[in-house]
């Protein structure tokens, strides 16, 4: 028999529960404390990094600025600065259910924190992977049996979503094996492929040059340079030697030592075997290794600083959409160098490459976050205003898509509409021009251009009455007047919302609009004025 001063079972049993609950409850504290703090801890670091290397950066403007008596512009607003973030990384505006979220937060860091979820954004990652490409393998499809341009997009946009540093990814790129479907960075190499001779080795000296190197020293690939050019011929065919050994079988793309480049020099009658020979610091080229290892250490050698600064102004270019030196691919070995630019190439090599910290850096200047309007006219060519270009033709696209939905064609979003959204882009980017590699060429809009726009598809198709995704209808059905009907289009089409004389303008004309078909149209009127505006058309 129990003991009358002996707890009951079930005393104990709660008791015992209790205690389970309070290690439970300081095992979640500690590991608060072990795992969450330190995260915590490192990104406020990573905030302060940040803006002390955007206040030098910026310091280095400023100082040009004064030498030559430029007034800079004003900061612009949030939403211009998250309209441009959205544009430079996912090719599109943002939603106008993004532009809720970002105007229900709090604080004096939005766009920092809007940058951080673009930078965990699946839209970011294909689209700077597509960009990206474009630059190591161009637009066209290739030689189809040994070669995949949409696994190397593939793989460029997962190492960019995890963040994989530069160096890296480069170095994949140049000394990759395998095969060209299991290992997409060979894809780099396959493109090249010339049927009965391998891969093209002066066309892969050209891509590491200008891609890499910030270096047009193909210009040299039949001569020596002429008007003070520094490249002879030897310089290209050299550096062209690096993928002599490359060659396809069936187990994909290995080296064969037995391999050796040859060619044939102006003036000379026949080829010569070409030894391999870097342009400039040799002395950071490795002794031993295969041919294409050796020559990706050269490359990615932190202190083969050319590296760096290549990046530093291509990214500089897809954020701007103008970069700091042009051409992009043309920069000078040793100077002199555009204000910042050292500073962010110094910054890049210390964090070991690190793609997404530099794109923080940039985007916290005083020069990005500038407005673009100045009364003085030297402002924009000296980054002392945020210059004004035109959409890239993907750009418009995506964003004339986006602004038809009230919500965000995301990774979530259903795969009907990513796979319409892409058909469509792709489609227009066709018929409206594209581009091609990136030159960042701001030629002014062509008159068929203009009115692909007035007239074609793309605009009238999604500014059309649709009750169920249409964002001009839907807005028409659920804003509680016409005010914030007004306000919804503008945010939606352009990031802002409309001057009172607009909004007056407008609020005239859908007031006339008497049933609900009426005001439908007059909704899709107002939509389809808005993305034929200029305003829309350019990053500002």
């Amino acid at each position: 028999m129990d003991s009358p001063s002996s707890p009951s079972p079930a005393l104990v049993w709660l008791r015992n529960a209790a205690v389970v609950i309070l290690l439970a409850a300081l095992a979640g504290v500690a590991a608060w404390f072990w795992l969450e703090k330190p995260q915590a801890v490192k990104a406020a670091k990573l905030v302060d990094e940040v803006k002390q290397i955007a206040a030098k950066v910026d310091a280095a403007f400023e100082a040009d600025w004064a030498s030559k008596g430029i007034a800079a512009a004003s900061r612009a607003d949030d939403l211009m600065i998250i309209r441009r973030l959205s544009l430079a990384l996912t090719g599109s505006i943002p939603s106008l259910e993004e532009i809720r979220e970002v105007q229900a937060m709090q604080g004096d860091d939005v766009p920092r924190r809007w940058l951080a979820r673009l930078l965990a954004d699946r839209r970011t990652s294909d689209y700077l992977a597509e960009r990206l490409a474009r630059v190591y393998v161009g637009t066209e499809n290739g030689p189809f049996l040994i070669y995949r341009r949409r696994r190397l997009v593939e793989w460029l946009s997962e190492a960019l979503l995890q963040n994989r540093p530069y160096d890296r990814i480069v170095r994949d790129l140049v000394e990759s094996k395998g095969v060209w479907t299991t290992n997409p960075a060979v894809n780099f190499v396959t493109i090249t492929n010339e049927p009965g001779k391998g891969p093209d080795e002066k066309k892969l000296a050209a891509k590491i040059s200008r891609a890499f190197l910030g270096v047009r020293i193909d210009c040299v690939e039949c001569h020596d340079g002429k008007l003070g050019s520094p490249w002879k011929q030897s310089d290209f065919h050299q550096l062209a030697a690096y993928f002599g050994q490359a060659k396809f079988d069936f187990t994909g793309l290995r080296d064969d030592p037995k391999q050796q480049y040859k060619t044939r020099y102006l003036g000379e009658t026949e080829p010569a075997v070409i030894s391999t020979k870097v342009p400039w610091k040799p002395e950071l080229m490795p002794e031993k290794g295969p041919p294409r290892s050796r020559l990706a250490d050269w490359i990615t050698a932190k202190e083969n600083k050319t590296f760096a600064r290549t990046l530093v102004n291509r990214f500089w270019a897809l954020l701007f959409n103008k970069p700091l030196i042009t051409p992009v691919d043309d920069l000078p070995l040793e100077g002199p160098f555009p204000p910042g630019m050292e500073l962010l190439a110094e910054d890049f090599i210390a964090h070991d490459f690190d793609l997404h910290r530099l794109i923080r850096v940039i985007t916290a200047t005083r020069v990005f976050e500038a407005t673009s309007l100045t009364d003085d006219p030297q402002a924009e060519a000296h980054w002392a205003a945020f210059p004004v270009t035109r959409l890239r033709p993907e750009q418009m696209a995506g964003s004339v898509i986006q602004a038809a939905s009230l919500g965000s064609i995301d990774s979530e979003a259903h795969v009907l509409f990513r796979i319409k959204r892409d058909i469509d882009v792709n489609n227009f980017v066709k018929r409206y021009g594209d581009k091609g590699e990136d030159d960042f060429d701001n030629a002014g809009g062509t008159i068929p251009q203009r009115l692909l726009l007035m007239n074609g598809n793309m605009v009238t198709d999604n500014v059309k009455g649709n009750p169920l995704v249409g964002a001009s209808t839907r807005i028409s059905m659920l804003s509680p007047d016409n005010q914030t009907a007004i306000e919804s289009a503008y945010l939606a089409v352009f990031t802002r919302m409309p001057s009172p004389e607009e909004s007056a303008h407008f609020e005239g004309l859908l007031a006339s609009a008497k049933s609900t078909n009426s005001r439908s149209s007059a909704m899709s009127d107002l939509y389809w004025t808005l993305m034929n505006a200029t305003e829309f058309s350019w990053n500002h």
